[in-house]
């Protein structure tokens, strides 16, 4: 540990205001990144929640080192840990594609909140270092996995076809073109007359560029095929 730090290590007013200074700070910069992305939970959000995170271990080792009540020094920041999941829970939505968003502010927020633990606590180090992965991760990594996502993508393809045994062609079609089917839902519609016809929605997995040009004329080829669009 890096020894120009060890001031912060005492239950002192002024290692105090440091830990939760260096707390707001380090939520706050998780924060403005997720903020500028116009994501569930930002700028403030972050803030309060590693504030709150540092206040929670501060409390807790105050009572042990200060009242002399000898209770377990984790047990309040074991309950933020699994705390701060109910709040990330919230920031996670399915859209009409059927697509998972909200993940990575979920994840932030669980690790703002352990990073609050941990300026609570006054390892500064691993709290500055902390805040800079997760940085990193988001304005770095996140770029380089925009890139890959442009080459292969999930889709939700909705078809409608005349007669139930067409879909296994349907299916072989697909793969044939290289797409990777991962999930299937399959309805039966009626029509007028008594006459119906059936419809599926198949999650694939496929070159973006190969799923526009090729895949889905390929598919709308197919005699019985009705109708076959994106979702």
């Amino acid at each position: 540990m890096l020894h120009i730090f060890d001031f912060a290590r005492e239950m002192t007013l002024l290692a105090v205001t440091v830990r939760m200074l260096l707390a707001a700070v380090c939520g706050g910069l998780i924060g403005i990144e997720r903020e500028l992305k116009r994501r569930p939970a930002g700028f403030r959000t972050h803030i309060l929640i590693c504030v709150g995170a540092s206040m929670t271990i501060l409390t807790n080792l105050y009572l042990y080192q200060v009242m002399h009540l000898y209770t377990d020094i984790s047990r309040m920041g074991a309950q933020v840990i699994a705390g701060i999941s109910f709040i990330g829970a919230g920031t996670i939505i399915v859209t009409k594609r059927r697509r998972v968003k909200g993940l990575t502010t979920a994840a932030g927020l669980w690790t703002v909140g352990i990073i609050g633990l941990v300026c609570g606590a006054g390892y500064l180090e691993l709290a500055i270092f902390a805040t800079l992965m997760v940085l990193f991760a988001e304005l770095v990594l996140s770029k380089l996995e925009y890139r890959f996502a442009r080459i292969i993508q999930d889709a939700n393809l909705y078809v409608e076809y005349r007669h139930s045994e067409d879909l296994p062609h349907i299916m072989a079609v697909m793969q044939q073109h290289g797409a990777e089917i991962h999930d299937l839902e399959i309805s039966r519609i009626n029509e007028e007359a008594d006459e119906h016809y059936y419809a599926a929605v198949l999650s694939v997995q496929a070159r973006r560029k190969n799923l526009d040009d090729v895949l889905i004329p390929a598919v709308t080829a197919i005699e019985n095929v009705i109708q076959l669009e994106e979702i």
